[in-house]
């Protein structure tokens, strides 16, 4: 390259290269500004009742009635079911909304307030919420994901997987508008379920070299604990005809082992439902890159494309 065209055609890129720069971040604002005019926030809804306190949920949801319904996503926080809110999780709503979703951000009983199962059951209970609440809304109940990190992804698990007419389901019937009438079970049936790193073999953590203390913190010192740990654990309900699940898990993980995300990818396949997994290499237990993070995402667009939940662009 001559002196004379450098000197020339320097400038040009870079002028060309800010331009780009520029037009990516205003592309990326008016994104962000776009979701917040597109979508309106009903906070602080009660979708359940249970021991003596109201359970919360938030939805997010398109200010303009959609020509068709939307799908819905419900996210469940994580924190080993001993902590952890709805409030700290309320951003992950954003790239579902940019995929088009309505999103409905739950709370759950931890276990300083009710030991286990009570947040397994909480969660069917928020379920059965959009259920009663799809036409309201404008739901499509045949487009329903549900996702979670951690104790979250174990919860979005078993809301997805356990049957309706399972026990754990009973104490939504205390939520029916009408007590008078039989009991229905307003629950959709799940399309998807997007887990990270989610823990699937409970007893796992109760015992062993995987004990960990927030397993241990949220059964106490409750009769059969085993028993009740497998009928909560994800593993357990496997079969086929069962929601889609992708899981996202990283190889390093010293909270939740990376051999629950390999056991029920294995599970799955052997029962024929559709799954995928994607291992974070080198990752822990979340926390991963923003590039990571990113990847991940357009792993889930694509994985509910696929699906036929999200359209394709």
């Amino acid at each position: 390259m001559t002196a004379l065209f450098a000197r020339r055609i320097v400038p040009v890129l870079f002028s060309s290269a800010c331009a780009i720069t520029a037009q990516a971040a205003d592309d990326g604002l008016r994104t962000v500004v776009m979701l917040d005019y597109a979508y309106n926030v009903h906070a602080g809804q009660t979708y359940a009742t249970m021991s003596g306190r109201d359970l919360k949920l938030d939805l997010y949801l398109p200010s303009s009635k959609p020509a068709v319904p939307v799908p819905v996503l419900i996210n469940i926080h994580g924190g080993g079911w001993v902590f952890g809110s709805r409030e700290s999780k309320a951003l992950t709503a954003l790239p579902y909304m940019q995929m088009g979703f309505a999103v409905v951000n739950i709370e759950y009983r931890l276990a300083k307030t009710a030991l286990a199962p009570a947040a397994v059951e909480d969660a069917l209970c928020a379920l059965q919420w959009v259920g009663r609440n799809a036409k309201k809304y404008h739901l499509d109940t045949a487009r329903v994901v549900v996702s979670g990190d951690s104790a979250g992804g174990h919860l979005a698990l078993t809301t997805a997987m356990i049957k309706p007419d399972s026990e754990l389901t009973n104490q939504c019937a205390a939520n029916e508008p009408a007590w008078s009438g039989p009991y229905a079970n307003a629950a959709p049936k799940v399309a998807a379920v997007v887990n990270w790193y989610g823990i699937t073999d409970v007893a796992d953590m109760l015992q062993g070299p995987n004990i960990r203390s927030y397993a241990v913190a949220w059964f106490g010192s409750l009769p059969g604990r085993m028993a009740l740990a497998a009928q909560v654990s994800p593993l357990s309900h496997v079969r086929a005809g069962g929601p889609a699940v992708l899981t996202i898990h990283g190889d390093a993980d010293p909270l939740v082992p990376y051999a629950h995300a390999t056991r029920l990818h294995e599970a799955l396949d052997k029962a024929g439902v559709k799954n995928e997994l994607m291992t974070i290499k080198g990752g822990g237990h979340g926390g991963f890159s923003a590039e990571q993070q990113v990847d991940a995402y357009e792993k889930i667009r694509s994985f509910l494309r696929g699906l036929g939940i999200v359209a394709a662009p």
